[in-house]
């Protein structure tokens, strides 16, 4: 973020892909298809050795707009890269920026 305002930069969202995990890392996801689709950040963390859930959020259709986040190291952080995986249910008029505040 910036005073002087940020304008994001949405491109095209693939099937899968890996976005950089740390407590002030968001994702602004744009669904203008005409059904609902969801975006998946895989965790890997655990808690008393058990897996915690990954995160699913339902991006409406048509005018649906989401931001997720933040994505904290502590649960999404990969064991190779320290990466989040992300994965989106559809790709067909979805658009998407990674944005750190």
């Amino acid at each position: 973020m910036s005073l002087a305002g940020l304008t994001p930069i949405f491109a095209p969202a693939v099937a899968s892909t890996t976005v950089p995990c740390d407590d002030r890392a968001w994702l602004h996801v744009k669904n203008t298809a005409g059904a609902s689709m969801t975006v998946t950040l895989t965790a890997t963390a655990k808690v008393r050795g058990q897996a915690v859930a990954d995160t699913v959020v339902t991006v409406p259709a048509t005018t649906g707009d989401k931001m997720i986040g933040p994505i904290s190291a502590e649960l999404y952080a990969g064991a190779v890269d320290g990466t989040c995986a992300v994965t989106y249910s559809s790709t067909a008029s979805v658009t998407v920026a990674a944005l750190r505040i």
